[in-house]
């Protein structure tokens, strides 16, 4: 039976021991729900109030330039590429994961209906994060595609030719379940699909290589594991070879002027920026912004000490050691496991079945 005293020794001799230092917990509370909302870096208070009474307070208009908020959502994307494997200059921190889906979402419909006409099938799991069904949902409906829905099991057989896209949630947010990502990239591409990652349960927590995967086009969230903040901006990453296609300069329909090549022209006419940051639609949320970037030095230090390697390692060996004492201490109480054991099909949350239900 493991005892208390075989964890304490455990967080005693833990590499990474230095960064609880980083955040601000409550006396008495085991936080379990980083899968959810993250918890407050010690410095985003401090940062708050910097933006709010200097930034905004003194500093007022001129902060756009002086402050560097201008340029935040492409300085926050550039810290959080190295962590979802992508590219300087390829992500930019904007919007909601709802939002820059759609973008996504129906950029890519829009190369399907150019290069592949015939195509007319978007494919997702049936227990994806309902949003994002309710995204493909609404585009399909108005772009006259169908989103065929299929169990995780069922994912392969699924992609036939027909299929225009495949669309997915890296980490499931029921059961921790994880896809291989380079495999099923390289199964939709193998039909000529285009591939859309989700990573709203699976950065900050696993390591990624997205663009080595192959991979069309992603998007996450910042508030989870990210630490970013209640409501914190999203994220989305375009490959390289579709974001300035220059037969279809229209990919992302939220044309605001934020992704215009110049936004301070003022003119009539869009006129779409270069790369990644046309997927901008309109003014951004600084506070917001700001605060992402306390959550993210709590990765840059986590470099010093084995990056996301040591961080996926051991998360791994949390949740082993939580399955263990459910399964040592919680017999008896009809409580099963529903994320996979396995390391290499699992996130970093683990997820438990009740034998009857909420209500029993």
């Amino acid at each position: 039976m493991t005892t208390l005293q075989d964890c304490q020794a455990l967080d005693a001799c833990d590499p990474l021991r230095p960064l609880r230092d980083l955040f601000d917990i409550p006396e008495g509370v085991i936080y379990l729900d980083g899968n959810s909302l993250g918890v407050m870096p010690k410095t985003a208070a401090a940062r708050a109030a910097e933006v709010v009474l200097q930034e905004w307070g003194q500093g007022l208009i001129r902060s756009w330039n002086t402050a560097g908020w201008f340029s935040l959502p492409q300085r926050l994307g550039n810290r959080i590429a190295p962590l979802i494997g992508a590219d300087p200059d390829e992500v930019v921190v904007t919007d909601s994961t709802s939002i820059n889906l759609f973008k996504v979402l129906a950029a890519a419909l829009s190369i399907a209906a150019k290069d592949h006409p015939a195509k007319k099938l978007v494919v997702s799991e049936r227990s994806n994060f309902p949003t994002d069904l309710y995204i493909a949902q609404g585009l399909c409906k108005e772009r006259g595609y169908t989103l065929k829905l299929v169990e995780a099991e069922e994912i392969t057989a699924a992609l036939t030719p027909e299929v225009a896209v495949l669309m997915l949630t890296h980490v499931n947010y029921r059961t921790g379940a994880m896809h291989d990502m380079p495999a099923v990239t390289a199964a939709a591409h193998a039909v000529g699909a285009l591939m859309i990652w989700d990573l709203a349960h699976s950065a900050g927590a696993v390591p990624l290589a997205l663009k080595a995967s192959g991979t069309d086009f992603s998007v996450g969230c910042s508030y989870k594991y990210l630490n970013g903040g209640p409501g914190a901006p999203a994220f989305v990453w375009v490959h390289p070879q579709h974001a300035n296609r220059p037969d279809l300069p229209f990919l992302q329909p939220l044309s605001g002027w934020w992704g215009h090549a110049a936004p301070f022209a003022f003119t009539a006419d869009y006129q779409p920026a270069p790369g990644i940051t046309r997927y901008l639609c309109g003014t951004q949320p600084i506070v917001s912004l700001s605060l992402l970037g306390c959550g993210l030095e709590g990765f840059e230090a986590a470099d010093k000490l084995g990056g996301m390697i040591a961080l996926r390692a051991k998360s791994l060996a949390l949740t082993d050691l939580f399955i263990q004492l459910v399964e040592e201490r919680c017999q008896g109480h009809g409580i099963g496991l529903a994320t996979p054991r396995s390391h290499a099909q699992r996130g970093s949350q683990v997820c438990l079945t009740r034998e009857h239900g909420a209500g029993g």
